[in-house]
């Protein structure tokens, strides 16, 4: 008896340790919202409207609103690229906007965030634009995600004109794309064949998204949504149309934005909102010949395909209750580069074995005194061109050729402007005091020409600058697409 007694004496006194051990917190999920082509100042909260995103509004008023944040190219493919694997896309053999039959794609060798994840033990799922490759095995699947939905590539890759109707001109160019494929896991599950039919993509997404949340509560997981639009061609469904009061533009908007509202209703409604991470941002500024069919820079330069700040720039607010601390407003400089160290710090997964570009930014997320863990960016863009650096408020720009918007009137109502190339000469700019980037100030700071140019030569060095004629002794091959 008295053994029996002290036997539960003990397990009492074990079971009163154990109540006050602290227990070990739960994973935390990570979700990321990547817009296609929403530039720096369509958000309400960093100046656009007059339509509204409360969503968004909310989302910055929980979480930390980021202004000097940088897709790591301005351009969808490579800028998807970067995202995923933490790299510069020019490192890993990336550039452009691949099309249905580009013979390259993204290097099965190359481990995103998905695949550290999953290693993790984490279940991960994407919804959206993947544009990395548009058949097996470079799909979603074969580069660490669970579940896939959504569309190869861009949605304006079809044999569709810009007034909605089949393109029956054997001349076109775009009239010989393939018919634009919903893809769930490697196969087509549908043809989207009109503007009626992109028209429900948006809420296509936005519910597989929520489904995934719900199936998936009970463990860490990883969701990546990456929205087709407001890409072009847009279209919004008939719930939202017209409501906006702001055009079709203003309507796409609000209905982004109340996907958005419905992930993170989700998320409080599976109460797992506070031990979720979720990141939004963009791919690239508006792609701005589109006209009333495109956003806008919030009066940064340029857009869309430009190393200029529009087209570069993007909006970032990321939310993370009790993290991340809130209302706060960030004016260090960010990359969607370094989201795959800071989620792989945070998730306690592995780094990718080869060398990346991205920094852990998780110092900067909780406003630790004095963090500021990326002090420069290099803006590339075409193959492997350098065409410009950064380090705290100085950018310099190298000569190059590039598009502008400026030199012609955009189009309306879906149909392009022109486009044209120019010369872009050498200049310094003051981001602090011209973040349009209008007045150059090299002849008074050779010091910093000087000082940018030795960390661009560091940079030619490794990842190369077409625009130099050097190669670059770290870049990786992509994944080479059998032909058929």
């Amino acid at each position: 008896m008295k053994k029996i007694m002290a036997g539960v004496v003990l397990a009492a006194a074990v079971a009163a340790v154990c109540s006050f051990m602290p227990r070990k917190a739960p994973a935390p999920n990570v979700v990321i919202i990547f817009m296609d082509d929403m530039g720096y100042g369509d958000p309400a909260s960093y100046g656009g409207g007059p339509y509204k995103t409360p969503n968004l509004d909310r989302m910055a008023a929980h979480g930390m609103r980021f202004t000097h944040f940088y897709a790591a190219q301005a351009v969808c493919s490579a800028s998807r690229a970067g995202l995923l694997t933490g790299c510069y896309p020019n490192r890993i053999g990336i550039h452009g906007a691949l099309f249905p039959a580009s013979p390259t794609a993204l290097s099965n060798e190359e481990e995103t965030i998905a695949e550290l994840l999953k290693a993790k033990g984490y279940s991960t799922g994407m919804v959206g634009k993947w544009h990395l490759g548009s058949k097996p095995p470079f799909l979603p699947l074969q580069n660490g995600f669970d579940e896939y939905l959504g569309l190869p590539y861009s949605n304006d890759m079809w044999p569709v004109d810009y007034d909605g109707k089949p393109i029956t001109d054997t001349a076109n160019r775009r009239g010989k794309l393939p018919p634009l494929p919903l893809i769930e896991g490697n196969n087509t599950l549908r043809i989207i064949k009109t503007l009626e039919d992109q028209s429900e993509l948006t809420s296509l997404y936005t519910e597989r998204a929520c489904n995934f949340i719900w199936a998936h509560k009970k463990q860490p997981f990883f969701l990546y949504m990456a929205h087709s639009m407001p890409h072009v061609p847009i279209a919004v469904s008939p719930k939202f149309k017209g409501k906006s009061g702001a055009g079709l533009f203003g309507d796409l908007m609000e209905e982004l934005d109340a996907s958005i509202g419905a992930v993170l209703k989700t998320l409080e409604e599976t109460g797992l909102d506070k031990n979720t991470l979720v990141i939004f941002t963009s791919d690239n500024g508006p792609w701005l010949n589109f006209g009333n069919h495109a956003g806008n820079t919030g009066g940064l330069r340029e857009g869309k395909g430009t190393s200029f700040e529009g087209g570069q720039r993007v909006p970032c607010i990321m939310q993370w209750p009790g993290q991340i601390p809130a209302g706060t407003i960030t004016n260090a400089i960010a990359s969607t580069i370094d989201i795959l160290p800071t989620v792989a710090n945070i998730c306690g997964a592995k780094m990718p074995a080869k060398k990346i570009d991205g920094l852990n930014i998780l110092s900067l997320l909780k406003q630790e005194k004095g963090a500021n863990p990326r002090d420069h960016f290099v803006y590339y863009y075409g193959t492997n061109n350098l065409e410009a650096i950064r380090k705290g408020k100085y950018k310099l720009v190298f000569p190059h050729k590039g598009r502008t918007y400026k030199n012609n009137l955009p189009g309306y109502d879906g149909f392009p402007g022109a486009q044209p190339s120019i010369t872009v000469p050498l200049a310094l700019y003051d981001l602090s005091r011209d973040p349009g980037e209008t007045l150059d100030v090299q002849q008074q700071f050779p010091e910093v020409v000087k000082e940018l140019e030795a960390l661009a030569d560091q940079y030619r060095q490794t990842l190369g600058d077409d625009l130099k004629n050097m190669k670059g002794t770290e870049r990786r091959e992509p994944g080479r697409v059998a032909m058929n």
